[in-house]
């Protein structure tokens, strides 16, 4: 289950399916954490599905579909060409894939944590949803 809390009470709870092949699932999410710190934008958007959605953990949708990730990526990657995301840990549970990820735009950069959390579907990333 996945809560979520506003002001110390639980304000929606989500079940986290565990269907799916969870070796599958986590070798997707590192291929594209592997393709988003070496910037090779092809084989990181190959990674996602045609109708992927990127949210805020409380359900907010800030992107839907291939073509508006792949264009976003390509803004960051022109914008922060050293920017990388260093992995700090990884769960999984079936086809979900939890990552604590502390990402640095350049070297000198400060760092900043992030939460995601992949959801799997046919072998690729249909859902992220981040905690920053």
């Amino acid at each position: 289950m996945i809560y979520t809390v506003r002001d110390g009470l639980i304000a929606r709870c989500e079940s986290i399916s565990q269907q799916g092949d969870e070796a599958a699932a986590l070798a997707v999410v590192a291929k594209q954490l592997e393709a988003y710190n070496v910037q090779d934008l092809d084989a990181h958007v190959a990674c996602f599905a045609d109708d992927v959605v990127i949210a805020d953990l409380n359900g907010a949708e800030n992107l839907h579909g291939i073509s508006d990730y792949r264009a976003r990526y390509q803004g960051v990657f022109a914008q922060y060409p050293q920017k990388h995301a260093e992995l700090v840990g990884r769960l999984a549970c079936g086809n979900v894939v939890v990552d604590h990820e502390r990402v640095r735009r350049s070297p000198e950069g400060e760092p900043f944590e992030v939460l995601a959390i992949y959801t799997i579907k046919n072998g690729k990333i249909a859902r992220v949803d981040f905690v920053k």
